[in-house]
C-alpha cells in the first residue's frame, strides 16, 4: 500500500505542478549559473547508491559534502527560500516514482557519511527506502549527529504506519523539520 500511495501521490503532484516547477527552474538559472537540478549520489535501501535529485539551492561548485559542513554563503538567496519551504525537495518525487525513495522514511545520506551509514546498518535502518521527509526531520534532528539520527530513524521503522506517515507529511507541509537548514542559518547569525 505504501508504494502504491507513494507512486500515485508523486505522479499526481508532478502532473499538476509542472508549470510551477518550470518557473522555479528558470528562476534558479537566472539567479546563478549552473543547472537548476542538483544530482548527488546518496545511500539508498540496502546501502546501494542512487542519484538523488533536488532543486539547486547552492552556488555551482560548492563542495560535495553534507549540508552541515557547507559554508552558509554557498546558499543562494532563492535557495534559502526554497530550502525553508522544502520546495528544493520536490524533484525527489521523481526518485519516488522510479522506486529509489519513498515519501516518508529516513533521509538519504551521502556515502561519505561513514559513521551514519554504519549506525544505520547496525540498527537496520537501511532495510527501508529513504524518504523525502521523516521522523528525524520532523523532530529537528540533522545529520551532524549520526548516532541520534540513526536511533530516531530506527524508531520510525519500528513504529511506521500509514497514519503515521500521513502525520509526518502533514507536519512537513506545515513547516516542521528544519533540522538540516537550522545548521546553515545558525552559521549566518
Amino acid at each position: 500500500m505504501k508504494r502504491a500511495f507513494d507512486f500515485a501521490a508523486s505522479a499526481l503532484f508532478l502532473l499538476i505542478s509542472w508549470p510551477v516547477l518550470l518557473v522555479i527552474m528558470i528562476a534558479i538559472r537566472l539567479q546563478s549559473p549552473g543547472a537548476a537540478i542538483f544530482a548527488q549520489v546518496r545511500v539508498g535501501k540496502g546501502g546501494h547508491p542512487f542519484t538523488c535529485y533536488k532543486f539547486r539551492t547552492m552556488r555551482a561548485g560548492t563542495a560535495n559534502v553534507p549540508t552541515h559542513q557547507v559554508e552558509a554563503s554557498s546558499v543562494t538567496v532563492l535557495g534559502e527560500y526554497l530550502r525553508r519551504f522544502k520546495v528544493d525537495e520536490i524533484p525527489q518525487l521523481y526518485n519516488v516514482l522510479v522506486g529509489d525513495m519513498s515519501l516518508v522514511g529516513p533521509r538519504p545520506c551521502l556515502p561519505s557519511q561513514a559513521d551514519l551509514v554504519e549506525a544505520r546498518k547496525r540498527l537496520g535502518v537501511l532495510t527501508v527506502l529513504p524518504g523525502i521527509t521523516g521522523l528525524a526531520q520532523s523532530w529537528g534532528i540533522d545529520m551532524s549527529d549520526p548516532k541520534r539520527l540513526a536511533e530516531v530513524d530506527a524508531e520510525y521503522i519500528r513504529s511506521q504506519s500509514f497514519a503515521g506517515d500521513m502525520k509526518l507529511i502533514w507536519s512537513t507541509l506545515r513547516g516542521h523539520g528544519v533540522g538540516v537548514d537550522r545548521v546553515v542559518r545558525d552559521k549566518t547569525s
